[in-house]
């Protein structure tokens, strides 16, 4: 095993250094063309999905978790456009940054180059499967992709066709990567190509992010647990808190940028609780906290339909709360007091901060990039939704007319 994915990696360091020289025209018609093949071979995708959530049932996966692993038409056809999607976006690769000159005259640029190799090592979802090898293709990374095994038979039939079919486009053999095994070895195989592997992002549960991060030899950018809140302030519009948490909770509770823990500050509480506690009850929401809750409560990603909920005495309490416990991925306050907004704004130190907006919207689509490789909580180098900007790194090129230094 160890052999296979060594040589996976050197084909993918190969590849790259071909694929950072692919012109755009030829990386967009391939990803248009990937976005087809997905449409066209939808049965053979979910065939293989239904033996995956028939095997997540069995196992006693939550109706969260499960619903994070299905695939359907719909999901399908929304893969198949942040392909399109990430086609349109304009190219990042050879960009200047910026330019000047020094005394001798040397002309030096600053120009946006790709990464590399990118491993990508995830659970459950396998849309990420898609968005991945479609992001790093238009920024001129090779993949190695590497699923979870709740969702093993998904993840190769999306890859497999969208293998096939950048290669029939010109794309290099070795661009797009799959570790076909579910053997946890692997990834200790693969975290220890540090000399063919550029960075690696884990996008699951706290266990696999922390053991990735233990292991790796190479740089790792997290995309950490969403223990995300949203803050009712004492002068929110109280209708538009109770749309906004319902949504960030309920909609789709099972990702990570659901909301995890409700903050209600105590002049409001007495007026919106009942009401809002109510319709969350409603929606088969747990509720946890409000008569006594313990620091676990405050720092746990549920991924289901359980919501902690603590009344607050000030904006300020709300930030100091969420500082200590959230993961600083995503955050909201309610609040028709523009202060108190900008303070919240100032003094969270997540990722993606929100005034009035759900949570739900921290995502690479949403956010007009197409798609996310996923959501890094880390401050270097990349913060938020990691799409193509954040996919490539740079370089100097000099130019000279003969200068030497004396």
């Amino acid at each position: 095993m160890k052999n296979r994915i060594l040589k996976t990696a050197q084909n993918a360091k190969t590849a790259s250094r071909k694929l950072a020289l692919i012109t755009r025209k030829t990386k967009d018609k391939a990803l248009i063309s990937m976005a087809g093949a997905l449409i066209e071979g939808r049965s053979a995708i979910l065939k293989a999905n239904q033996k995956d959530l028939a095997a997540a049932k069995k196992f006693g996966l939550s109706m969260a978790l499960i619903d994070r692993l299905r695939l359907d038409d719909k999901r399908i056809a929304a893969m198949a456009d942040s392909l399109k999607a990430i086609a349109g976006l304009d190219e990042v690769i050879g960009s200047v940054i910026e330019s000047w000159s020094v005394k001798n005259g040397l002309i030096i640029r600053k120009v946006s180059v790709p990464i590399g190799v990118i491993g990508i090592i995830y659970e459950s979802r396998p849309n990420v499967t898609s968005d991945c090898a479609g992001l790093c293709l238009k920024s001129g990374n090779s993949v190695i992709l590497r699923g979870g095994k709740e969702a093993f038979n998904s993840n190769t039939a999306i890859f497999k066709i969208l293998e096939k079919t950048a290669s029939n486009c010109g794309i290099p053999k070795g661009a797009i990567n799959m570790i076909a095994t579910t053997d946890r070895n692997a990834v200790k195989a693969l975290l220890q190509l540090n000399n063919l592997i550029d960075l690696v992002m884990p996008r699951g549960g706290e266990g696999l992010i922390r053991e990735v991060t233990r292991v790796s030899r190479i740089p790792v950018i997290k995309h950490y647990k969403g223990v995300c809140h949203v803050y009712v302030d004492k002068s929110a519009d109280l209708k538009m808190a109770e749309e906004v948490c319902f949504n960030a909770k309920v909609q789709r509770p099972g990702v990570c940028n659901a909301m995890e823990t409700m903050l209600v500050h105590k002049d409001v509480a007495k007026q919106f609780l009942p009401r809002m506690i109510k319709k969350f009850e409603g929606a088969g929401v747990k509720i946890r906290g409000l008569k006594s809750a313990e620091a676990i409560d405050w720092s746990t990603e549920y991924l289901d339909l359980i919501l902690a909920v603590k009344i607050v005495d000030s904006l300020e309490a709300a930030v100091e709360h969420i500082n200590k416990y959230g993961s600083m991925h995503s955050d909201a306050i309610i609040a028709k007091n523009p202060r108190a907004a900008q303070i919240f704004l100032d003094g969270v130190d997540s990722a993606c901060v929100y005034t009035n907006a759900s949570t739900r919207f921290t995502d690479g689509g949403e956010f007009g990039f197409g798609a996310e490789i996923g959501i890094s909580t880390e401050k270097l180098h990349a913060r938020g939704p990691m799409a193509l900007k954040e996919l490539t790194t740079y370089k100097y090129h000099i130019i000279g007319s003969g200068q030497i230094r004396k």
